[in-house]
């Protein structure tokens, strides 16, 4: 793991947790007649603190972009999934509460599991399957199952609706991840030109615009222990069947490493899930009639 990746994604991961922090304060505030509308964005760009998040978020965004063009993607994305340590950091700021057994447990694991991933799968990055089927199969299949939970989420908007929306923006975020290393190859290999004239750059603005949707739409129904852990734990998970599936990353194969590979992914996942519903994180708040109520300073 070269250094230069390992601070961007780290970085990234910061950005990312403070960023989700500050939109959930101001989103968990917004009428639920925005759930699930664009309208939600709209009304969401006028509070100073979501804004102040979505700037983060955006910064986040941009770190994980300029590691992703340095390093694989089944290497990056377990270190984006870190960004659960920053926002239960900032989180703690607010609540003052300790981190006690279940944080200090979650943190172990979130961090163990990262290490044994990277260590036993070792990433490297290989060449690119040119097969479109085999691209469009894993892309469909995703986005596909994104649009299902979505679909189920609407119907139980209050109860696990959240989870399944988080869940839903984590795998849209996963393939994003995939096609924004797609693009920075294409601008590498072509500039302006070549990365414009390919379907890439403009599928990962709809996912971005989508998923943000969705994220925003989850924060704003629930508490923050309720969706952040399933969209940490979802965006690493579609990213890597990303990388493995069509660009080429490898991981190793033998026994032993697929072992612990697997091991570290399920700690990851445990970990991010004692995290998410750490008392640290903000609770929910009475829903408003009126948007005015967001306004936060």
């Amino acid at each position: 793991m070269s250094v230069p990746v390992l601070v961007l994604a780290v970085s990234a991961a910061c950005c990312l947790g403070f960023g989700f922090v500050l939109q959930q304060n101001a989103a968990q505030r917004a009428p639920l007649g925005d759930f699930l509308s664009p309208r939600l964005l709209l009304d969401l760009m006028k509070v100073p603190r979501w804004l102040g998040g979505m700037a983060l978020v955006v910064a986040g965004m941009a770190l994980g972009a300029a590691a992703l063009g340095h390093g694989e993607l089944s290497l990056v994305e377990p270190l984006l999934a870190t960004n659960l340590l920053f926002a239960l950091t900032l989180s703690r700021h607010q609540t003052g509460r300790p981190l006690g057994r279940q944080g200090w447990a979650g943190l172990a694991l979130l961090a163990g599991g990262v290490t044994a991933f990277v260590v036993a799968g070792q990433p490297t990055g290989g060449r690119a399957f040119t097969d479109p089927l085999r691209h469009w199969l894993i892309i469909g299949g995703t986005v596909g199952l994104a649009m299902l939970l979505t679909g189920c989420a609407k119907r139980s908007r209050l109860t696990v609706g959240p989870a399944l929306l988080a869940l839903a923006a984590g795998l849209l975020y996963g393939v994003q991840d995939a096609l924004t290393r797609v693009s920075g190859q294409r601008f590498t290999d072509g500039g302006f030109a070549g990365l414009l004239s390919g379907w890439q750059p403009y599928a990962v603005l709809a996912l971005g615009v989508t998923g943000l949707v969705l994220v925003q739409s989850a924060f704003e129904t629930a508490p923050l222990r309720m969706s952040l852990p399933a969209l940490t734990a979802a965006q690493p998970l579609a990213g890597i069947a990303c990388g493995v599936g069509f660009l080429g990353d490898r991981l190793r194969t033998g026994t032993g490493a697929l072992a612990w590979e697997a091991c570290g992914l399920a700690a990851i996942v445990v970990g991010i899930v004692l995290l998410g519903l750490h008392p640290a994180m903000p609770p929910g708040v009475a829903k408003s009639a009126h948007m005015g109520d967001v306004r936060m300073g």
